[in-house]
């Protein structure tokens, strides 16, 4: 038997990128490719880039060349992006960066294993001229769901019939193959793929494409497959969630999905990212608030509060509206977790616009801040507007409402000392001990806990703890009991 050819994915992004690597790995493996962790122990090493802004184009780019040195080292024959950045540039990026052996784009995910064989044996790919994908799609509902474009996440091929140990089965014409990449109690699970919203700082609808939902059906297989596989707690991911359904015919199709999640055998946990606040509803806010197992999790897009601002980022509301939202969700559910991003430096916006958004911050009690300053994204509209801050202002701003929000991170840590809390354990180690996430805290993105002790404690189980102190952001608290998974 020949050597099977052995390829690494690395993997920069939101976890939305971090699923599609998971759907590619399970692709290459069913045609006879072997996984390695380490890009060195490759053939070769595919980088899945992120393009959202400009540090992480840069951590991209740097990716790919950190690949590119190992051509010369050992085992690398060849570097291949793909992802977001690979997408949004194509060609562009092929010639300014001659290090990558290929570039490609979502529509070669299907043909992904002959790509690299391609570009192994030497061959050229020639990679697609950049173009708008919300141009490429149908708009009736019906037509979407049978529409031909290539999107990550929604496979139009049935899988293979046999296939190797541990990769999801096909369930359906839409749902792709998927290899799990590492071993976390946690894994994401994508609800659709694009956006319609047309923010004026945003690119990724012109990158992504329109939004797409995935069927009930193949999201409730796909969480199925990972119970099996250990994964104790799913992360819904899509670039906007509250808007799940819509082209299904039922807006409110997230309100009847998440009970079902709730109730696979083996989950714990199921999260609900990215929403939008101008989408939320009184039955959605019910649903995350009183549902068994579903966290109390709010990852709302404020990205402002200031009205002007708002306005012209193309988007609504102002802080008292998002204030009074966040009213609602915490007379359901007292401990929400509630977290958001924000924009500083936005072309036009003011002293007092940025003294609204400290009022808002100050007032919301958020348990994780974001904080970026504006800078410029190809393709949008905000790119060609007037009122541009100098770079130096934007970057006091943001230095000004990033000391702000730490501060208050930290302020709401500590009310939360005192609580009772469920944890998902999702680590351990000999020196520094366990650690795991409460409901309010997502991965990657918020605070953690710390416990103070349990020797009995591994990954994956379901702990409840008493907080005890606070480390910043991060809390650290006191195991009681742990969960015993069939008697909730």
């Amino acid at each position: 038997m020949p050597e099977r050819r052995t390829v690494a994915l690395v993997t920069l992004g939101c976890a939305r990128n971090e699923v599609d690597s998971e759907e590619l790995a399970g692709r290459l493996e069913a045609d006879g490719w072997q996984l390695v962790e380490d890009a060195e122990a490759a053939d070769v090493a595919v980088v899945n880039t992120c393009g959202f802004v400009e540090a992480a184009k840069k951590d991209s780019v740097d990716a790919l060349l950190e690949a590119n040195d190992l051509k010369s080292q050992g085992r690398t024959q060849a570097v291949v992006a793909v992802g977001c950045m690979a997408e949004r540039y194509g060609k562009e990026l092929a010639e300014a960066l001659p290090e990558a052996d290929g570039v490609l784009g979502f529509d070669d995910y299907a043909d992904i294993s002959d790509r690299l064989r391609t570009i192994l044996g030497g061959g050229i790919h020639a990679s697609h001229t950049p173009r708008d994908r919300r141009k490429l799609l149908p708009i009736s509902p019906a037509e979407r769901q049978d529409s031909t474009v290539a999107l990550p996440g929604h496979a139009q091929e049935p899988a293979p019939a046999d296939l190797p140990d541990g990769l999801a089965p096909a369930s359906g014409p839409r749902a792709p193959l998927r290899r799990r990449l590492g071993t976390s109690p946690v894994a994401s699970v994508k609800l659709a793929s694009g956006c319609d919203r047309r923010c004026s700082f945003c690119a990724i609808p012109s990158f992504r494409g329109s939004f797409i939902s995935r069927r009930p059906s193949d999201v409730l297989q796909e969480t199925r497959w990972l119970a099996e596989q250990g994964v104790k707690e799913i992360m819904l991911v899509s670039e906007n969630n509250t808007s799940y359904g819509k082209d299904l015919g039922d807006i409110r199709l997230l309100e009847t999905l998440l009970p079902e999640l709730a109730e696979v055998d083996g989950i714990e946990r199921v999260r609900v990212s990215y929403l939008q606040p101008a989408e939320m509803r009184p039955g959605l806010i019910d649903v995350l608030t009183s549902t068994p197992k579903v966290a109390p999790y709010f990852d709302l897009s404020f990205q402002h509060s200031a009205p002007g601002v708002l306005r012209a980022m193309r988007r609504f509301g102002d802080t008292d509206r998002f204030l009074g939202l966040l009213e609602q969700i915490r007379a359901k559910a007292p401990e929400a977790g509630v977290r958001s991003n924000f924009i500083v430096g936005f072309p036009g916006e003011s002293e007092a616009d940025v003294a609204e958004l400290e009022r808002f911050l100050t007032g919301a009690r958020l348990d994780a801040i974001g904080v970026f300053g504006y800078s410029d994204e190809d393709g949008t509209e905000a790119a060609g507007y007037d009122g541009k801050l100098p770079e130096e202002e934007v970057a006091e701003r943001l230095a000004r409402v990033s000391r702000l929000a730490e501060e208050l991170v930290s302020q709401r840590a500590d009310e939360r000392v005192g609580e009772t809390v469920e944890v998902l354990v999702e680590s351990v180690d000999e020196e520094e001990g366990a650690v795991g996430r409460a409901a309010h805290q997502a991965p990657e993105t918020d605070g953690q806990i710390l416990f103070t002790g349990g020797a009995d404690l591994t990954p994956g189980r379901m702990v409840v703890a008493k907080v005890v102190g606070t480390e910043g952001v991060d809390l650290v608290a006191e195991p009681l009991h742990l969960i015993e998974e069939a008697g909730r």
